[in-house]
């Protein structure tokens, strides 16, 4: 792609490492829910009490990870983290807000029994209906931004029928594309120009763009190639979970068939260690990826087990994320402001509400409320309360709606 000519450099990164480092891991310590979950965790956190970005460019963001495969929440996390302090910043997000589960999950693989099935808890009873308040909240605002008029909010209800008809993640990606291709069809919206308000800076060079587009596909194409020279140990761990990150749309736990059949269907992990780790993972703030330090530290790991194979599995599982989020924003801040793709992107953006208001019924509603019962229900309506109404932090919504499921559930 032509690099224009008056192209103006983007501005020097506002914040600090230390200051995306400390926000990323009370997000890492407080984000349950899952993927969804997250993405009203960071909206709530960067655009409406921050202003880090606006709803436009945060929903431009979240269409853009929805559409690349890997983690979308992690992604969306290490992308914020670039914009607002560079790579150091973009780094710190992904560590913060991983490792408050993933040093909990490789805890976990060692002592696997311990903490018994923690999913049916109730102060992770209590997280799960906090989640319903927060994703609610999160699909509202953006609706009220995204879905304005009737073509858009016709856009938003096919996409959720689609993905609630057919629950496959190949027909999230699908539907995504189709209502971009219905906004570039049927949407006429008055021409964008680029504004300061709206704009998602990030100062990545060409060649780190290109070199990480590169990496991404050298290692899904050499890790196999290494193994099949016969490397074991580390290159086994890196491969397996690699692949896992690389090959997977929608993240969360769209990732578990693909781990299992690495894992459990090939010996490396016995089936019921997986289904404990599984259990412990629904448990865990941060994201459901996390699960992969478990499966790496688990004992006979493809001979890597312990702490430093849960370490190589979690840096393989978020590294195809992360090469794509840095081989792409760089062309995606110029790309959404084409006349053309605006159309697009207005249809893109107004499925991601649609697939985001799906996944608030299933599986956020349904597993944290109609599966729980009237006590989640009322947890979850009195933390929607606090965050619209009152404007309480979420991660003080979360501690609260903990406590309450500990005491009632």
């Amino acid at each position: 792609m032509s690099e224009p000519s008056d192209q103006k450099s983007p501005p020097a990164p506002a914040g600090s490492v230390l200051e995306v480092f400390l926000i990323f891991l009370r997000l890492g310590l407080t984000s349950f829910g899952g993927p969804v979950a997250h993405l009203a965790y960071f909206r709530e956190a960067f655009v409406e009490r921050r202003r880090w970005l606006t709803d436009k460019a945060y929903t431009d963001l979240v269409a853009l990870c929805q559409f690349l495969p890997g983690p979308a929440s992690s992604q969306v996390g290490m992308a914020l983290g670039l914009h607002r302090a560079g790579a150091g910043g973009m780094l710190a997000a992904w560590v913060a807000f991983t490792l408050p589960s993933a040093a909990l999950m490789i805890a976990f693989a060692y002592g696997v029994t311990a903490a018994g099935d923690l999913a049916e808890a109730g102060w992770v009873q209590g997280l799960k209906a906090a989640a319903v308040a927060v994703v609610a909240h999160a699909v509202l605002g953006m609706a009220k931004t995204m879905t304005p008029d009737a073509a858009r909010a016709t856009i938003a209800a096919l996409a959720a029928g689609a993905v609630l008809l057919f629950p496959h993640p190949l027909v999230l990606v699908a539907a995504i594309a189709a209502a971009g291709l219905i906004g570039l069809v049927w949407l006429r919206p008055e021409p964008q120009t680029r504004t300061a308000e709206d704009a998602f800076a990030v100062s990545i060079p060409r060649w780190a763009s290109w070199t990480a587009i590169g990496g991404f596909f050298l290692l899904l194409a050499g890790l196999p190639l290494l193994i099949w020279a016969g490397a074991a140990g580390p290159a086994t761990v890196a491969d397996t979970f690699y692949r896992a990150g690389a090959l997977v749309f929608g993240g969360g736990h769209v990732v578990l068939p693909l781990l299992q059949a690495e894992t459990v269907e090939t010996g490396v992990v016995d089936p019921d260690v997986f289904l404990a780790g599984y259990g412990a993972a629904q448990a865990m703030p941060g994201p459901l990826f996390s699960f992969a330090g478990f499966l790496g530290a688990a004992p006979d790991a493809g001979g890597t087990d312990g702490l430093l194979g849960g370490v190589i599995a979690l840096v393989a599982i978020f590294l195809p994320g992360a090469l794509l989020i840095i081989g792409c924003l760089r062309y995606w801040e110029r790309l959404r402001y084409n006349n053309t793709a605006q159309r697009a992107l207005l249809g893109f953006n107004a499925g991601v509400v649609g697939i985001l208001g799906a996944a608030l019924y299933d599986p956020v509603f349904t597993v944290g409320v109609l599966e729980v019962g009237t006590p989640a229900l009322i947890i979850a309506v009195l933390a929607f309360v606090a965050l619209n109404s009152w404007k309480v932090p979420a991660w003080a919504v979360v501690l609260a709606a903990g406590l309450a499921g500990w005491v009632l559930l």
